[in-house]
């Protein structure tokens, strides 16, 4: 049977990324990091690895693949945009917002996008 491992993002500047995302989700290098390639893990135990590896290819405007943050409610989903954008994501101009957007689309500072997630509407009451 498979399961995810590591999701693997490509990156202009891995430092700054590796940077960017240890801050972000509270992970750690697994390894001593390279120049051009990272694996960041949880701090906290095992969970989904983020990899981080030198690329040169243009972003997307819409990307195929993203990596979506989950925030417990709209309060949380706020404090964590702000802390995001105070360790240097930007807000992206997303052309695609529904009218009940659940979601806010950031950017990091590689110009990656996530989205960040208020679940408590799929959580029911």
């Amino acid at each position: 049977m498979l399961s995810i491992g590591s999701v693997v993002l490509g990156v202009e500047d891995v430092p700054r990324a590796a940077a960017f995302w240890t801050e972000a989700l509270a992970y750690v290098p697994r390894d001593e990091m390279e120049p051009d390639w990272v694996v960041l893990t949880p701090a906290g135990g095992p969970g989904v690895q983020l990899s981080l590896g030198l690329s040169v290819t243009p972003l997307q405007k819409h990307p195929r693949i993203h990596l979506d943050l989950y925030a417990g409610n709209a309060a949380d989903q706020a404090a964590e945009v702000e802390r995001l954008l105070s360790l240097g994501a930007r807000r992206v101009d997303w052309d695609l917002y529904p009218d009940d957007a659940d979601f806010v689309v950031l950017a990091d500072p590689d110009g990656n996008r996530f989205c960040v997630i208020d679940t408590a509407a799929h959580n029911g009451p």
